[in-house]
């Protein structure tokens, strides 16, 4: 691939009609080289990787906005001309790494010993737009003001006062959007960062962090009875609430203090633990409103398979990541997902790791006596020799995954001109679960991003839709879709519709989900040679986390997983250590170039910038 991050990547709007046109396409990658099976010695084997990615199908788009003589229209700071919605998408352009917009001036999540002076010039996190109590745990309060950007930063810029958000929404053409493509970066997958999950664990660790930014999530919002409300979380979010009687306010809390430690009172739920956690919910005197928001916004967990044990973990998750960083327990990154596999690869490249882009590979080479794999053989006819050899599940030919059965995650990306929730601000991340019709189906997950995410261009919001799939992801996702938005390009609409938010553009699509098969299933592959998954559906990145350090403690049981890093500023080398440049590959624009003395130390917003040449 010509970007970073697989099927983790982030686009530019550009980049994405070209992946969508690559996608629909599916052409098969020819050898460039047909010399390289004279590298194959006679006591050696080849296992063939596949040259076609399917872990894509069913993409389809639609531009519902004007389309006002986009064809004539370029991306603005791009070369080529990108043609209108529809037909062939931009050739060649994908360059989603490169921002273009201002960096925010919020700080990142740094490790708790680390000084607080590196959280200069934030504001607390109990400033944050729809915050509005100070909520932080012990130890923490220096460190929970190190997030999001404040309501005042806000209203220097893009926040708008509540007269101007009730007034009807800008116009946006189809042409803005292609000439303001720069401004989005657009997610293939959509998760949330939990503030005390396995990934912020291991950022802050690792010193990755230092590479990235990231905003609260703002607010958590439920869909009941045909409209979105938004879900009181933290204490002060529940007495202060208009939508709960007093009554509801005592339940509920009454509740969540129960489940923050469920485990010291097993005689109020050992009889339910064969039952649902729907099912546990209805014997704890909580009215019809309360249990929607618990089962659907809070565990965020399904009505018909999940139990009760598993219910209360979940609610728990969701309550001890409340504070850290501020009022919801989730974090999103700015530029997008696609920020953090970029950041782990530019650590990597810093003590001497080289990321090779445009770098297909031919075939694993595997010693017939040992069965061990002993190379791989390049499309340049180059053979490169290693003791492991990790393996994105993609890569595997049909052969070896005849025994395996995959999951598919069914996903949609809008457009949009407004919120699904307008209030005062129009800066709100929200993450919204919108519950299934039919029993047995899957809720969706809907995660709505505002222009200050540096995701999408002002005046718009990118909304992600995620579920596992049951059909195609359009089939599967599209009843939402209308529930939420307005699809009618025509002027005439009925007053319903027209309270809607309307869609602009949008893409559906299906990605498989290989995460959770066992590494046994896949045929005749060597002990050395580790199979990593594509993202799989859930919320949050444990998943991931957990499979990266299972497949390095196989590779060095002795070695720790991710330690803290050096300053690179302070590494002595030995002399006679070759130097990354000296050695077999060079530091080409496709590698991340180390950064310099006082990027590295500063752990400031300079570094989250791209490089001119990692285009």
């Amino acid at each position: 691939r010509n970007y970073y991050g697989g099927n983790w990547a982030s686009f530019s709007f550009s980049g994405l009609l070209s992946w969508i046109k690559e996608n629909q396409q599916k052409t098969d990658t020819s050898d460039e080289c047909e010399d390289w099976r004279k590298l194959i010695l006679e006591n050696e084997e080849v296992i063939s990787l596949s040259k076609k990615d399917k872990t894509i199908q069913h993409v389809e788009d639609f531009c519902f906005g004007d389309q006002d003589s986009a064809e004539d229209v370029e991306e603005a700071g791009a070369l080529p001309k990108l043609p209108i919605f529809g037909a062939s998408g931009a050739e060649g352009v994908a360059q989603e790494s490169e921002k273009e917009c201002p960096p925010m001036e919020s700080a990142l999540p740094e490790a708790e010993s680390q000084e607080p002076e590196k959280a200069t010039g934030t504001k607390p996190a109990s400033a944050m737009e729809g915050n509005d109590t100070e909520i932080t745990s012990e130890n923490e309060s220096c460190h929970s003001t190190a997030l999001g950007k404040s309501a005042l930063e806000l209203g220097k810029t893009e926040a708008a006062p509540s007269e101007i958000s009730a007034q009807e929404p800008k116009k946006i053409t189809y042409s803005q959007i292609v000439r303001e493509g720069r401004r989005f970066n657009i997610d293939l997958v959509s998760k949330l960062l939990y503030s005390r999950g396995l990934l912020i664990d291991l950022l802050i660790k690792s010193n990755v962090s230092r590479y990235a930014e990231f905003k609260n999530a703002t607010r958590i919002l439920a869909f009941r009875e045909g409209k979105v409300e938004q879900v009181p979380c933290s204490r002060a979010d529940v007495f202060n609430s208009r939508q709960l009687a007093m009554v509801e306010k005592r339940m509920l809390m009454k509740f969540l203090t129960f489940c923050l430690d469920y485990e010291q009172h097993p005689d109020e739920y050992q009889d339910y633990e064969n039952s649902t956690f729907a099912q546990f919910l209805r014997t704890r005197k909580l009215t019809p409103s309360l249990q929607h928001f618990i089962l659907h916004s809070i565990a965020m967990v399904s009505e018909t398979d999940c139990s009760t044990l598993e219910g209360l973990q979940a609610t728990k998750k969701f309550l001890q990541c409340l504070g850290r960083y501020g009022n919801t327990p989730f974090l999103f990154p700015l530029y997008g997902q696609g920020e953090i596999p970029q950041c782990f690869c530019r650590m990597c490249a810093v003590f001497g790791g080289i990321y090779c882009l445009r770098h297909s590979v031919q075939c694993l080479v595997v010693d017939k006596e040992s069965g061990r794999c002993k190379a791989i053989v390049d499309h340049f006819g180059q053979r490169i020799s290693a003791n492991y050899f990790i393996v994105e599940d993609s890569y595997l030919s049909e052969s070896i995954c005849t025994n395996v059965c995959y999951r598919q995650i069914s996903r949609a990306v809008l457009i949009t001109d407004q919120s699904v929730l307008n209030t005062d601000s129009e800066q709100q991340v929200s993450i919204l679960t919108v519950p299934p019709v039919d029993l047995g189906k899957p809720a969706v997950c809907v995660i709505e991003l505002c222009s200050s995410t540096m995701t999408c261009m002002k005046d718009t919001y990118l909304v992600h839709l995620t579920c596992p799939s049951t059909k195609t992801a359009r089939e599967d996702l599209e009843p939402v879709v209308q529930k939420l938005f307005n699809l009618n390009t025509e002027k005439e609409t009925e007053n319903e519709e027209l309270e809607k938010p309307r869609v602009l553009w949008a893409v559906y699509f299906n990605m498989r989900d290989s995460s959770g098969v066992d590494k046994n299933l896949y045929d005749g592959l060597p002990s050395n040679v580790y199979v990593c998954s594509g993202p799989d559906s859930a919320l949050g990145n444990d998943c991931a986390v957990k499979q990266a350090e299972t497949i390095f403690q196989e590779m060095f049981p002795t070695e720790e997983f991710c330690p803290p890093p050096p300053n690179p500023e302070d590494i002595i080398y030995d002399e006679d250590e070759i130097a990354p440049e000296e050695s077999g590959f060079s530091n080409s624009p496709e590698t991340k170039p180390e950064p310099s003395t006082e990027e590295s130390s500063s752990g400031g917003s300079t570094a989250v910038k791209k490089e001119d040449n990692e285009e």
